[in-house]
C-alpha cells in the first residue's frame, strides 16, 4: 500500500447527504481513500457508511460537498463513466446468462473485442479460483461459487476501484472467513484499491488496511486496524470494535496521574482519553483479553466474583461480578497458569496503559 501522505486516489470534501431536507444522513465527511489500500467503512445500520459508498458509486448524489477522483472532481459523473467495479451482497448476476457471460458483461458494454474479452473472461475466473466453470448458469453454482463470479466480473475489465456492500452477508460463517482471506490475498496480489462495506467488526479487523468507524454519519475514527482495536478515541468506537469490558466512576486527578474512583471506593489508573477534569463522571474501558486474573487478596487487584465461565475453543471467557458495576468480561487464555472456577473469589489486574477512560 503507498503511503498514507501520498496524493490521496478518491477524495471526500464536505460531503453531506439528506434524503428529506432536515436529517443528514451524511455529516460533512472529509475523508481520503489512498491508492492501492484495502478501506472498509464500518458502523451500525443507518451510520452513513452505505450512503457513503452509494456516492462514490454514482448512485446517490451529494447534497453538499464534493468528490474527487485523482483530484478531478467526480460528483456529478454518472456510475458508467466512473470505471468502477462493484459487488453487493445479493451478487446481482443475470440468472439468464452464463458465468463467462455475466463475467464478460463489463468488457461487452465496453466494445472490447471478442478475442480478448475470451482471454480476461478466463483469466479472471482463473483468479477466483473458477476456471472451468464458463458454461455454467448462476443457479448450478453455490452462494461462495456465486460471490466470486460478482467479484471476477467487477476485476475483469481492470477498475480503478473496487467498491463492495457487505458483500459476504449472505455466506455461512465458514465460508464467509475463508472468503474474507481469499479477498485479503487477491488484493494484495493485484494492488486494486478495495472500499469495503460491512457492520461485522470482525470482518473489517480481518481484512482491512485502515477502518473508518461510522456513527450518525459521522467518522468517529479512522485508523490502521491495530490503533483503531488498540486505541479507541471514544466510547463509541471502545464498545462497537471489538469486546470491552467497562467500569463506571468518576475522575479523580493527582501528581501521580488519571485515576477512576468506583462507587466501592477501589482506584483504576488508565489513559485520560477525553482529557476529563477532576470530579467528571466517566467509564473505564478495557479489552477483557488485557485483564489478567490474580489471587483476590493481592495489593492493587479489583475484588470480583466468577459467575460463569464458557469454554470457547481458543479461550476461556469468565463472566465476573464486580460490586456495583455490570458484569465484567475476562478472557484467558487455554495456557493461563489456573482455572477459577465458578463462584470463586479472585483479583482483577488492570494494567493502566490498557485502560482507557472516556466521557
Amino acid at each position: 500500500m503507498n503511503r498514507i501522505d501520498s496524493p490521496p486516489l478518491v477524495r471526500f470534501s464536505g460531503v453531506q447527504k439528506t434524503y428529506d431536507g432536515q436529517t443528514l444522513v451524511v455529516r460533512q465527511l472529509d475523508l481520503d481513500i489512498q491508492r492501492g489500500e484495502f478501506l472498509s467503512l464500518l458502523g451500525p445500520s443507518g451510520s452513513g457508511k452505505t450512503t457513503t459508498l452509494m456516492m462514490l458509486a454514482g448512485f446517490e448524489s451529494p447534497t453538499a460537498g464534493e468528490i474527487l477522483l485523482d483530484g478531478h472532481p467526480i460528483t456529478r459523473t454518472p456510475p458508467h463513466k466512473r470505471n468502477f467495479g462493484m459487488v453487493f451482497q445479493n451478487y446481482a448476476l443475470f440468472p439468464h446468462m452464463t458465468v463467462g457471460d455475466n463475467v464478460a458483461y463489463p468488457l461487452t458494454v465496453r466494445k472490447v473485442a471478442k478475442g480478448e474479452i475470451a482471454s480476461r473472461v478466463e483469466k479472471a475466473l482463473a483468479m477466483v479460483q473458477l476456471a472451468g466453470k464458463a458454461d455454467r448458469y448462476p443457479g448450478q453454482l453455490s452462494g461462495g461459487q456465486q460471490q466470486r463470479v460478482a467479484l471476477a466480473r467487477a476485476l475483469v475489465f481492470g477498475p480503478q476501484l473496487v467498491l463492495m456492500d457487505e458483500p459476504l452477508g449472505a455466506l455461512d460463517k465458514q465460508l464467509r472467513e475463508h472468503m474474507q482471506i481469499e479477498l485479503k490475498e487477491l488484493h494484495r496480489q493485484l494492488g486494486v484499491t478495495f472500499v469495503y462495506v460491512t457492520h461485522d467488526q470482525g470482518e473489517a479487523l480481518t481484512m482491512s488496511d485502515r477502518v473508518a468507524v461510522f456513527h450518525d454519519g459521522e467518522i468517529q475514527q479512522i485508523e490502521p486496524v491495530t490503533s483503531l482495536y488498540e486505541t479507541p478515541v471514544n466510547r463509541f468506537v471502545a464498545g462497537f470494535v471489538g469486546d470491552s469490558t467497562v467500569f463506571e466512576g468518576h475522575i479523580e486527578q493527582s501528581e501521580t496521574g488519571t485515576t477512576l474512583r468506583l462507587p466501592s471506593g477501589a482506584s483504576l489508573a488508565g489513559v485520560n482519553v477525553n482529557r476529563l477534569a477532576h470530579g467528571a463522571a466517566a467509564v473505564a474501558s478495557i479489552r477483557p483479553e488485557r485483564i489478567q486474573v490474580c489471587d483476590a487478596a493481592t495489593p492493587g487487584c479489583l475484588p470480583s466474583l466468577v459467575d460463569d465461565l464458557i469454554y470457547f475453543g481458543d479461550h476461556l471467557r469468565l463472566r465476573c461480578t464486580v460490586p456495583g458495576q455490570a458484569r465484567a468480561t475476562v478472557k484467558l487464555a487455554l495456557s493461563a497458569p489456573f482455572t477459577p472456577k465458578v463462584g470463586d473469589a479472585i483479583g482483577l489486574r488492570l494494567p493502566p496503559e490498557h485502560l482507557r477512560l472516556y466521557a
